[in-house]
């Protein structure tokens, strides 16, 4: 977006300043602007979990620029962008207001070289005993003999497996998918709490026995995993793959563009594999809001620029930018032919490769989405800390569950 801001100030005569920071700078930065009412930032990229659950009452309500006949209205209205989408990234606890526009939408699926897949296919089901070749039917317990095959059976590549597992909130969106795939949740009503968000949601429930059956099975992933994972985080793991350390990977879906230019024609897609209860993956969206601690004017400025961000003909455009892109968040821009046919290969806007298996994910039984709430800062900083102490054998999986506090009424500030 930032690379191609012009045909915007072009139509509207309104110039754009971007400020790009890591997340938790971020969400710093704009808590320190909503405590102060200064009003420095018209657009906020509202993380939903460090920004707009703990700061939702600073976000306008977007309905009443849509509303507004003197303004312009988004095409499509909101009923054209993916409903988990608009759930998840645009709102919180009311399932009415919109206070933010879905702008991205990383998600988790399974990436493979799918060139070494079909080298060692034959052989590998032999071995194994069954088809190794991702598919809806695959379980994380074939992942893990599959991971296996490849570190003792193939001098292709070092490992079978590489994951994000350092002391990072990337450890905690990797196993987060084994948590949700073994049937564990971190708290009551899990899909509610990460759709809507809430302020109370109840007592942790990472003790329980499913929860810790997956942190178990966790632990002996990473156990035959590349060694080096415990010092990635999403950067770190793709550029891993990229350069071939292993066979495949968790990682989020929009970097099938740089695969396909690091390994053109190699790289494969898939969601990820089931548990004894599912398969989840882990959605990492957000979307742009409007503060509403500014003037009316500015934004009614800011309502323009939210509404040709996320524009059908800009999400294209960003799509095929040829400084990566990022994927559509609205259902129409999926149902053009040209989107369509960018699924295969050769595609113009590589990222579209993982579409298939990315659209199999925001399915409502597949899609891993996180708690809303306005602690959730201080819990992910909890549960991979823990995690990250059960991966170097201080404590078990049974004792690393037991660690994360529970969690009470925690009310959004007014105004941050």
């Amino acid at each position: 977006m930032a690379a191609d801001l012009a045909p915007f100030t072009e139509l509207t005569g309104i110039g754009v300043n971007i400020v790009t920071l890591e997340l938790s700078a971020l969400a710093q930065k704009v808590a320190l602007d909503f405590a102060s009412g200064n009003g420095e930032y018209d657009v906020v990229y509202a993380d939903p979990y460090l920004v707009l659950a703990p700061y939702a009452p600073a976000f306008a309500d977007l309905r009443a620029f849509q509303e507004d006949p003197a303004l312009p209205g988004l095409p499509g209205g909101f009923g054209d962008f993916i409903p988990s989408h608009l759930d998840a990234a645009g709102r919180f606890r009311d399932g009415d207001k919109v206070l933010a526009l879905p702008y991205d939408c990383p998600t988790m699926v399974w990436q493979y070289r799918a060139d070494l897949f079909e080298k060692h296919r034959d052989r590998m089901a032999d071995d194994l005993g069954f088809d190794p070749m991702p598919s809806a039917d695959s379980t994380w317990e074939q992942y893990f003999a599959t991971a296996r095959w490849f570190n003792d059976r193939t001098d292709d590549v070092q490992y079978g497996t590489g994951h994000k597992a350092k002391q990072h909130d990337s450890l905690m969106c990797d196993f987060s998918n084994l948590l949700w795939a073994y049937g564990g949740d971190y708290f009551d009503d899990g899909p509610a709490v990460g759709r809507l968000g809430t302020d109370d949601p109840g007592p942790c429930r990472l003790r329980s026995e499913r929860a810790v059956a997956g942190a178990e099975f966790y632990e002996r992933l990473l156990s035959v995993a590349d060694p080096a994972s415990r010092t990635w985080d999403w950067d770190g793991v793709g550029s891993a793959f990229r350069s071939g350390r292993f066979a495949m990977c968790p990682n989020w879906h929009e970097y099938a563009a740089a695969n396909e230019q690091a390994m053109p024609g190699k790289v494969g897609y898939a969601r990820l594999p089931k548990g004894p209860v599912r398969s989840a993956g882990m959605y990492g969206g957000t979307g742009i809001a409007v503060s509403d601690t500014i003037p009316p004017g500015r934004q009614k400025a800011a309502w323009l620029f939210l509404a040709w961000a996320t524009a059908p003909r800009t999400q294209v455009t960003v799509l095929a930018s040829k400084v990566g892109g990022g994927t559509p968040t609205r259902t129409s821009v999926y149902a053009r032919q040209e989107v369509a046919d960018a699924a295969h290969r050769p595609s113009k806007m590589p990222n579209m490769l993982s579409s298939d298996a990315v659209r199999d994910t925001w399915k409502p039984g597949n899609i891993g989405l996180r708690p809303k709430i306005p602690m959730w800062g201080e819990c992910d900083t909890a549960l991979f800390t823990e995690v990250s102490r059960m991966l170097a054998g201080d404590t078990k999986p049974a004792e690393a569950m037991q660690e994360p506090p529970t969690v009470s009424t925690a009310s959004s500030p007014e105004g941050g």
